[in-house]
């Protein structure tokens, strides 16, 4: 129960936030592309599977950053740094996650099989990214965000050019919410050569912040337009700005803490805009 117990934090199933971060794209992807009646099935299966892909990341993350998480206040004591777990135990965890996944969505089309290996390959390989790439946030912004182009491919067969910049806007998103993150985490990745956004962006990372969550939202805005939502989802991108410039009254002052609320409070950023393409569907 003890070994239960530290897979259990390993994935991070004590902080769900991750999950919904990934899970409400997702969700406005289905909607959008079912006109607002997305198949049960296909909802059980892709919420089912982002969480499983999101916990297999997590192991994965922890295993490529298990000497680095060593310097790191805010994760030195995490189960696989610690020593409580071995790395091996890790690997397995995400592997068991990531074939469930994949068994899961055996019922949908072929093009969406496809999509998974590649959204596979792209969350494996994120951890990595952090070694050289500058803005890796942008990277994980795709890896969170992949659950738009295999819904739009399960539900219609296709991925429309819709798809690819909802995509697009997701990875503002995430650039956004991750480098208040990384916010909290700048000084101890300075010390240890992390890449982070919020390294990158310097003394303009709060400008970079609120830049990238105005080009999530314009594209957003632009992309439900497009697909015939208008008054209910309007008010949710509305809604969803007013939050993003909550935000900035907590990060302008980069108190680490705030910071880490900001991340954490993109959970109803996510909510909101969803609200709005449900509700506007439902009631428009």
């Amino acid at each position: 129960m003890n070994k239960l117990a530290l897979y259990f934090r390993l994935v991070r199933a004590d902080k769900p936030i991750g999950i919904l971060l990934l899970l409400w794209p997702t969700l406005w992807a289905l909607w959008m592309a079912s006109g607002g009646k997305p198949n049960p099935l296909y909802l059980v299966i892709f919420v089912l599977g982002t969480a499983l892909m999101r916990s297999a990341g997590c192991a994965i993350n922890d295993y490529a950053d298990r000497d680095f998480d060593l310097h790191v206040k805010r994760t030195k004591d995490r189960p696989l740094t610690s020593g409580r777990i071995k790395g091996w135990e890790a690997v397995m965890v995400a592997a068991v996650l990531a074939l469930v996944s994949f068994l899961l969505i055996l019922p949908l089309n072929t093009l969406t099989k496809q999509l998974s290996v590649l959204a596979l390959f792209v969350a494996g390989s994120y951890p990595y990214f952090k070694r050289f790439f500058a803005i890796p946030q942008a990277y994980l912004g795709i890896a969170f965000g992949f659950g738009i182009p295999m819904a739009f491919a399960a539900v219609q067969g296709e991925v429309p050019a819709v798809a690819w910049w909802l995509l697009v806007a997701n990875i503002f998103w995430a650039v956004a919410y991750d480098t208040e993150y990384a916010m909290v985490d700048r000084d101890d990745d300075l010390k240890i050569g992390i890449r982070t956004s919020a390294i990158t962006f310097g003394r303009f990372d709060v400008a970079a912040v609120m830049l990238c969550y105005g080009a999530a939202l314009a594209i957003d805005l632009v992309c439900g337009w497009l697909l015939g939502l208008r008054g209910w989802f309007v008010a949710g991108v509305m809604v969803a700005a007013a939050m993003a410039l909550y935000h900035y009254t907590l990060i302008r002052d980069r108190d680490r803490m705030r910071c880490f609320a900001a991340f954490r409070h993109n959970n109803w950023l996510g909510a909101a805009l969803f609200a709005g393409v449900a509700l506007d569907y439902a009631l428009g």
